[in-house]
């Protein structure tokens, strides 16, 4: 037990160091993102982040919680049946500096991995000016069948963040088929 209680306070001495100010793994619903949400507004006040970075960390947030509630691999499954709005992943927003970082984790079929990578790669050259463009097209367009948001929540991350958004997949050997979908934005 004395081994188990010294991890978790290492976890902990490690959180404070890297300035964590929200962390979440486990499972995501909107219910739960919901609640998690008055959480990341309250500590971000409590923080003292100035208004408009705590309004682009909050819609940042918010857009990555949405993108593991509907596009996350891993659900809670109910008598056997998969409940598609209880997904798992993982959120951080750490302070590096006078930046924010935001990550998230979620698994996704490797199967996606290009459509995924077709959607973002194009934001990481784009100007903040085409990234404001495509938002306004994206706001007239119709929202396309595999989507929920006609991938709004990537340029709203996008336009909010001081650089370029980064992301990685990395296969899981341990779950075929799967890939871990990694996200981070500085804002």
């Amino acid at each position: 037990m004395s081994q188990l209680l010294d991890q978790d306070s290492a976890f902990f001495d490690l959180a404070q160091r890297r300035n964590v100010l929200f962390y979440h793994k486990g499972y995501f619903s909107h219910n739960i993102v919901a609640a998690m949400g008055e959480v990341v507004k309250l500590q971000l006040e409590v923080a003292g982040v100035n208004g408009p970075t705590r309004r682009k960390l909050f819609s940042s947030f918010v857009e990555l919680s949405q993108n593991i509630v509907h596009y996350s691999s891993n659900a809670l499954a109910r008598n056997g049946e998969l409940d598609g709005s209880i997904r798992e992943g993982a959120v951080c927003i750490s302070r590096d500096g006078d930046r924010h970082v935001m990550l998230c984790v979620n698994p996704m079929a490797s199967a996606e991995v290009d459509n995924l990578r077709n959607k973002l790669e194009p934001l990481r050259h784009m100007s903040l000016e085409q990234i404001k463009q495509a938002y306004k097209e994206s706001l007239r367009a119709e929202t396309p069948e595999d989507s929920k948001g006609a991938g709004m929540g990537f340029l709203t991350m996008a336009r909010d963040a001081s650089a370029p958004l980064e992301f990685a997949f990395h296969p899981r050997a341990d779950e075929p088929g799967t890939t871990l979908f990694c996200l981070m934005a500085i804002i």
